[in-house]
């Protein structure tokens, strides 16, 4: 509803690309960036009347999947992800769903299912956080809008691993392979689309993008879990690094049992 679009817009301030929404026409707004539909807009004067936002700015990161944008709560920052609805790749997200007892019962269409995947990264980043993996640290998640830590400084985002001047990247290596038997053993997960490229790196490596990642349970763990340590370890390796042999890096992580 208009209204509510400009409730949001008064309240949130929000601004994209250094162009002020409130500027935009609402045609403008259902489309801007396949992201910010009446429904998005909605969602987020709801997180703002319950006070977990004050000010939302432009785009740090855009993908198929999700914008990110940065944010703030008064003098705290935070990241905003907002999950694509129009261009959700439906399949692919049935994938990582299906046969995770958490997510049984998701009404059909495309929107229930986005909801599903955004609180199944929340959820999961709780888990990851719990076991003592380094994630933004989740605050809240309402339908396809999740808000959470902030990893950089000043709305700069921390550059991502594939990026990073590391200057002891043997242990950088040893705290990803830490991280990786915390999350099978204690978080009882695997992360599934682990890279350079889902590390960020704010002087220590912090795990991102964890909406894909499977219970320990779910059919195909094991196999996400054996691709994961292969380009990390090709990543290290590339790096001058002396990776551990995949195969009993594997083992180390299951304790055998595979």
């Amino acid at each position: 509803m208009p209204g509510d679009a400009e409730k949001v817009i008064r309240l949130l301030d929000i601004k994209l690309d250094k162009i002020k929404i409130k500027e935009k026409s609402e045609e403008d707004l259902e489309t801007q960036e396949g992201v910010l539909d009446k429904f998005t807009l909605e969602t987020l004067y709801y997180l703002a009347k319950r006070k977990l936002l004050t000010e939302m700015y432009g785009v740090i990161s855009a993908g198929k999947e999700s914008n990110i944008y940065w944010a703030k709560n008064n003098d705290v920052d935070f990241a905003v992800k907002i999950y694509r609805t129009a261009t959700a790749n439906f399949k692919a997200i049935q994938n990582y769903i299906r046969g995770d007892p958490r997510f049984k019962k998701i009404r059909k269409g495309i929107r229930p299912l986005i909801y599903a995947w955004a609180l199944k990264e929340f959820k999961n980043l709780q888990r990851a956080s719990s076991a003592g993996v380094r994630v933004p640290k989740p605050v809240a998640v309402k339908n396809n809008v999740l808000i959470m830590e902030f990893i950089g400084a000043n709305g700069k985002p921390a550059p991502l691993l594939k990026n990073a001047v590391l200057e002891a990247p043997e242990n950088t290596y040893k705290i990803i392979c830490d991280y990786i038997k915390k999350l099978y053993n204690k978080a009882e997960l695997v992360h599934a689309d682990l890279s350079e490229f889902n590390v960020m790196y704010p002087g220590e490596p912090v795990i991102i993008d964890m909406s894909q990642s499977v219970l320990v349970s779910h059919p195909l763990a094991l196999d996400y879990l054996k691709r994961d340590i292969a380009i990390i370890s090709r990543f290290f390796r590339g790096l001058g690094v002396e990776v551990i042999d995949e195969n009993d890096f594997l083992n180390e992580v299951t304790g055998g049992v595979q």
